[in-house]
């Protein structure tokens, strides 16, 4: 199936295409999708604004995703609002400068954290599918790597030493809250069949 990806985020765009690379989904994008804005209150409220919004203008299947981060020693902040954190307009720079700055005083135990996708697949007749999944891990008050995007060089996956930023894409899209929502949504599509 050939789905229109709804996100002008390039970090996004580049892992979401490479975990669908050999799946049923057939992604593409368009240089025209300037976004919609997150005014939903959670993950999949914001994914399915996005889809709709798109699926309207294009009349073909829509692939959209939302996801944050959640701090438990911040009460789950940043979480729907992560692209916004540090204010309107936000760069990546901003919201992790904001990050370390809150997360610095918190105690080692209170710095746990995850990173929260949920993908929707929505079609021009109204029907949908979504997929959610978590990727657990901690928060690091000094930046490391310089790979991946958002606030991936300040997180460190469970289990692991390695910041999100040190891992290769490969490693990352093995096991990241991204692939794990696409591969739900993939699921619960098949499971409709």
């Amino acid at each position: 199936m050939i789905v229109l990806l709804a996100s002008s985020n390039p970090g996004k765009v580049r892992e979401i295409c490479a975990i669908c690379e050999g799946s049923e989904l057939e992604v593409v994008t368009s240089p025209h999708y300037i976004g919609e804005v997150e005014t939903g209150s959670t993950y999949l409220e914001n994914a399915r604004l996005k889809a709709a919004s798109l699926v309207r203008l294009a009349q073909m299947p829509v692939l959209a995703e939302d996801a944050g981060l959640e701090v438990d020693g911040l009460d789950g902040r940043p979480g729907p609002r992560s692209a916004r954190f540090a204010g309107p307009g936000a760069t990546d720079d901003g919201n992790n400068l904001k990050l370390a700055r809150l997360v610095a005083p918190l105690p080692e135990d209170a710095r746990t954290a995850r990173y929260r996708a949920v993908a929707v697949l929505l079609l021009p007749t109204g029907q949908w599918w979504s997929g959610e999944a978590t990727f657990e891990g901690r928060i690091v008050t000094e930046p490391r790597g310089d790979s991946g995007f958002g606030y991936d060089p300040y997180f460190v996956p469970g289990g692991m030493d390695r910041t999100a930023a040190e891992l290769s894409t490969e490693e990352k899209n093995a096991i990241s809250h991204r692939a794990g929502a696409l591969r739900a949504l993939l699921h619960s599509v098949q499971g409709s069949r």
